[in-house]
């Protein structure tokens, strides 16, 4: 079962909306409520309700690059496994409205996945990557990502948490075989 969901971004109001957030824009969707500062944590966390089950959410306020500290000591505090994480963050690789859903691996560039990689000691975290595209020159990714999202952009990013959120008790139930099959189709464009 998911105990944790984490979502990556950068803290602050100028990266508030940008592609690199998704992470946090999509546990905002999730929990509009009060989100409660946690030191200890080095993040921002709250509790969502996936059938009769209470997950924690936490949004490491380290910036991107540092994210590993903060989702190490939320796990180690509650004796969360690797494999009970799921770490939603943006994907470059894939084109805006391709979602996946997928168990570990690498870190493929992304430096908040390789910083809690080093943290956790493990990869074996669950990971949902939110595709963003890529800039067609790639001397342009760090601004690209740090800027804010079309319009476009925006509302195809509330579609694929519309999507998400419908099958998120497979996911944090582990019926992630069932939740893999239904959003990991083949360059399936949500809308």
């Amino acid at each position: 079962m998911i105990k944790l969901i984490v979502g990556l971004g950068n803290p602050g109001q100028e990266y508030e909306k940008t592609r690199h957030n998704a992470g946090f824009l999509f546990l905002d969707y999730l929990h509009s409520g009060k989100w409660l500062n946690e030191p200890r944590f080095c993040g921002q966390t709250a509790i969502f309700q996936v059938g009769n089950e209470s997950i924690r959410l936490l949004k490491p306020t380290t910036f991107m690059n540092r994210s590993g500290c903060s989702v190490g000591n939320i796990a180690r505090y509650y004796k969360i496994n690797p494999d009970e994480i799921l770490v939603v963050h943006d994907e470059l690789d894939f084109k805006v409205g391709i979602i996946k859903l997928k168990k570990g691996g690498g870190h493929g560039g992304h430096n908040g996945l390789r910083d809690i990689i080093t943290h956790l000691d493990n990869n074996g975290f669950y990971r949902l990557r939110i595709g963003i595209d890529r800039p067609s020159s790639s001397n342009q990714v760090a601004s690209y990502v740090l800027s804010g999202m079309s319009k476009f952009e925006s509302e195809n990013m509330l579609n694929i948490f519309d999507f998400v959120h419908l099958h998120l008790d497979l996911i944090v139930f582990k019926d992630i075989s069932k939740a893999m099959n239904i959003l990991n189709i083949k360059n399936k464009v949500i809308y």
